[in-house]
């Protein structure tokens, strides 16, 4: 059933990849309609991906060379469309909805895709595969979205101030490196960091001695609770006031939002010890730290790992939310909040690209160094 379902998707794409072939890609401004044929170098991108299904079709339908077969004819037919709009739009020829070729083949590439995945996929869950193919998952399918955006956005030409392209952005991008470093350094080194650092380590110290001395937790859990329900974009302000226009009233937002998460995981993590356990400890005589360091905390590591991991996220959001209400003329919150009031969107966008890529630098690095410290934990296995 399985293979007849493969086989199925293997024809349903080959035939919407044909059929695009018959399908205008636009209209000239006389009404004339033109087609993939008058341009010959585009049917190439057209038959490129239709070949690869067909020697998929006839040597193998799995394993990770025919997902990688796929893969590469999809980005090889990927140039088609969007040479063909960049044609268009040089000769103002119009494009739109009017361009059904273009969008069913484009829809035949997202198919084309999804089988690559499937089979990519499929490969890196077999035992013994490369760790390398549980990045190339995820990074194939973020850049078909990128892809996606692209095309959508050229194609249909939407206004850049509602949406620009991803080109564009990546244009002020490389423009604009020195400012948008600049920026970086002020809010994520200093502030988040600081802040991550500051928040995480206080909140941990704080569960341990709520751990060691019983009547904290009635009265400290309800106090952080109602701090962490607190908004940010009432906090902040007052961290201003109070700590200046720097970065330290940032850092002081983000230690806000990171203390309870750390605070209640760690506590739950220590929790999580078995009595038979701790029965065992107190057999042998040990104290209360002995007990603490050799047991409860190896125990509590998966939840403290988990509170670093969303304080990672909190700690960003809470360091550019608190930038719009006062910084120096440096930093990714004031720079999205004074390029959008400029309609610069371009660089906020840019903008935004520096701070989800260091935020998802950030949770990586964590998650590796929680693989590496607790591999042993029954989690893993």
């Amino acid at each position: 059933m399985k293979t007849l379902r493969q086989e199925s998707a293997v024809l349903a794409s080959m035939s919407i990849l044909l059929a695009a072939l018959l399908l205008p890609l636009g209209h000239s401004p006389d009404g004339r309609s033109i087609g993939w044929f008058e341009w010959p170098e585009l049917v190439v991108g057209v038959l490129v991906p239709v070949t690869a299904l067909i020697v998929q079709r006839f040597i193998g339908r799995r394993g990770f060379l025919s997902g990688l077969m796929l893969a590469a004819a999809a980005t090889v037919g990927a140039w088609a469309p969007l040479t063909a709009i960049e044609k268009l739009q040089a000769a103002e020829w119009t494009i739109g909805a009017g361009a059904l070729g273009i969008w069913l083949f484009v829809f035949g590439l997202c198919f084309l895709v999804w089988q690559s995945l499937n089979l990519l996929s499929e490969a890196s869950s077999e035992r013994g595969a490369p760790r390398i193919l549980g990045l190339l998952v995820p990074g194939l399918f973020g850049a078909w979205l990128i892809y996606l955006w692209q095309v959508g956005v050229t194609g249909f030409d939407v206004p850049s101030v509602l949406l620009p392209s991803p080109g564009r952005i990546a244009d002020v991008f490389m423009a604009s490196t020195d400012t948008l470093q600049a920026d970086f350094y002020q809010t994520f080194l200093k502030s988040v960091l600081s802040g991550f650092v500051m928040g995480c380590g206080s909140g941990f110290l704080v569960a341990v001695l709520v751990d060691r001395v019983p009547f904290l937790q009635r009265g400290l859990l309800p106090l952080g609770n109602f701090v962490s329900a607190l908004p940010i974009v009432g906090v902040a302000p007052i961290m201003v006031m109070w700590f200046g226009f720097d970065w330290q009233s940032k850092a002081a937002v983000v230690v806000i939002m990171t203390f309870f998460p750390m605070l209640v995981n760690t506590i739950a993590g220590l929790h999580a010890t078995q009595a038979m356990e701790r029965d065992l400890m107190r057999s042998y005589g040990a104290s209360y730290l002995q007990t603490l360091v050799r047991v409860r905390l190896p125990n509590a590591l998966p939840f403290i790992f988990n509170a670093l991991k969303i304080n990672s996220t909190l700690a960003l959001i809470g360091a550019i939310v608190a930038e719009f209400f006062g910084t120096p003329i440096v930093g990714m919150g004031f720079r999205i909040s004074t390029e959008i009031g400029r309609m610069n969107v371009e660089m906020v966008w840019a903008t935004i690209a520096v701070a989800a890529v260091a935020g998802s630098l950030f949770y990586g690095l964590l998650a590796v160094a929680e693989r590496a410290t607790t591999f042993w934990h029954p989690s893993y296995r």
